[in-house]
């Protein structure tokens, strides 16, 4: 079996390992939603990674509603970009654009008042960030289906854009509870047109903005993420092996590079599955490279490539406090902790100032 050392191809990407850096939230980017560029510094020391999937990236202002969090809708917000892919290119790394709508997650405050679109008018539980600080949760506007080809549009002007800024590829946000996970799960999805019901109609919109998004920047360098075992921002499915199953299988037949998997397990860290995980069935239908994330370490990583379920493992708080978690990995050494309180802090501390090996042992 291979290791998490070794090569591997995904699509037209050929990633030098199988440690890939997960898509990680920091809130470093302006109020309108460009880059800065202390990114480009951040992305770079991580380039070690066998791929590195950007933090979420918004595909308009109608879906972005996380404050400092950048988009890729813009000339602006596009060209901003360029430093941050040129640096990882540079330092001899991959990297791929997560575009992202959130869908009910967006306060009106982000959009001058406007509610939010979801599959359904379902409020999520409890309060989200805002530049004003925590507040409730608004009641969204079910999206209806004469506005579903400007949101797909949305994602084929922010693929496009992310070639155009240096991507190598680009993953589609389908997970943790926002906007196409919103119509996948039927605790959100209670629509009664095309769109909603039956598993086939769920996975529509999914399909349909997958094929979109392959047909700017081909099946061979887009990616997906999906969340499957578990309620995460009040989402959930009554039947998730059938749901992601299904999901999986269209995925499979678009051709897709990759398909990322968030399953914490029982007791995850952050959200805890009410069901077993799912990828050993999706991995009977997908035959692209099944990537695996939530919880792990080397060891456990390992673990699930000697299996033979996953293909690659992602990694995220671990790549947020060791930009050189591939060395660490492979020589397995000790790892520095992250700092909660510097997620989504604005400025240095936290971000870009974590030691790596090497400069630990200058030290001593």
């Amino acid at each position: 079996m291979p290791s998490l050392s070794d090569p591997i191809r995904a699509g037209a990407l050929s990633a030098p390992n199988r440690i890939w850096m997960a898509p990680l939230t920091r809130g470093r980017a302006t109020r309108e939603h460009v880059p800065e560029p202390i990114m480009a510094q951040y992305y770079a020391q991580r380039a070690g990674a066998g791929v590195i999937i950007s933090e979420a990236t918004g595909v308009s202002q109608q879906g972005l509603g996380w404050p400092y969090a950048p988009g890729l809708w813009t000339d602006e917000q596009t060209e901003a970009w360029k430093p941050a892919t040129e640096a990882v290119h540079k330092a001899g790394g991959l990297i791929v654009a997560q575009l992202w709508h959130m869908g009910r997650i967006v306060h009106p405050s982000f959009n001058n008042g406007a509610a939010p679109v979801s599959s359904s008018n379902i409020p999520a539980p409890g309060q989200t960030h805002t530049y004003d600080g925590k507040q409730d949760y608004t009641v969204p506007r079910s999206l209806p289906l004469e506005e579903i080809p400007a949101l797909i549009e949305d994602y084929r002007i922010a693929a496009r854009n992310a070639i155009r800024a240096g991507f190598d590829g680009v993953q589609i946000h389908a997970a943790n509870g926002y906007l196409i996970d919103q119509f996948l799960r039927d605790s959100d999805n209670h629509r009664t047109d095309i769109y909603g019901g039956s598993i086939e109609n769920r996975i529509r919109l999914l399909l349909e903005v997958t094929k979109a998004v392959t047909e700017i920047v081909g099946a061979d360098r887009t990616g997906v993420r999906l969340s499957p075992n578990g309620l995460i921002q009040g989402t959930n499915d009554s039947n998730p092996q059938a749901l992601f199953t299904a999901a999986a299988k269209g995925l499979d037949e678009l051709g897709i590079a990759f398909l990322e998997l968030r399953e914490p397990d029982f007791n995850g860290t952050f959200g805890k599955a009410d069901v077993a995980p799912i990828a050993p069935h999706i991995r009977k239908v997908f035959r692209g490279v099944l990537v695996l994330n939530a919880d792990y370490d080397g060891e456990k990583g390992q673990k699930e490539l000697d299996g033979g379920v996953a293909d690659v493992i992602a990694f995220g708080r671990t790549f947020l406090a060791n930009p050189d978690l591939v060395h660490k990995i492979q020589n397995k050494l000790p790892l520095n902790k992250d700092d909660a309180l510097t997620w989504y802090s604005r400025g240095p501390k936290g971000y870009i100032d974590y030691p790596t090996a090497d400069a630990a042992t200058a030290e001593i």
